[in-house]
């Protein structure tokens, strides 16, 4: 089915149009090949075992910034498991805030970063695990 963009022209002829629903159909389409380059960025059993490691201690076990250290804090950790909370946070920016510590993005400058520790893929797989608290 041909579009027809500009009145009084067939649309077979409407070189707008074409172009129009080409244009659209590729923005669908890399559109929904970042949605789901996103979404399989991380591994979450690996993102486990480093958040085990390094996050447990003020995060918690079930993120809800209840670990031990949580206690001393102020202010407290975030709580991971909250819904709306990590549905409101990007993915990059989970990532940035692993990788630079709250004080390289304007928060918390007891959050440290990992980004020395970690490798890039480490850091996706932690936030790949971040995400599958707040389920």
């Amino acid at each position: 089915m041909a579009l027809n963009f500009v009145p009084g022209i067939p649309a077979e002829e409407d070189e707008m149009g074409r172009c129009l629903a080409a244009g659209g159909a590729a923005v669908l389409v890399f559109s929904w090949l970042a949605v789901g380059a996103a979404s399989v960025q991380g591994d979450s059993a690996k993102g486990k075992k480093t958040y085990d490691t390094l996050c447990v201690g003020c995060h918690g076990e079930t993120g809800k910034g209840d670990g031990p250290a949580a206690a001393a804090l102020n202010p407290k950790p975030k709580d991971l498991s909250n819904k709306t909370l990590m549905s409101a946070l990007t993915d990059a920016f989970l990532y940035e805030i692993t990788a630079k510590g709250g004080a390289g993005v304007d928060r918390s400058p007891l959050m440290p970063g990992w980004n020395g520790t970690l490798k890039e893929q480490d850091i996706w797989d932690v936030v790949a695990y971040m995400r599958s608290l707040a389920k």
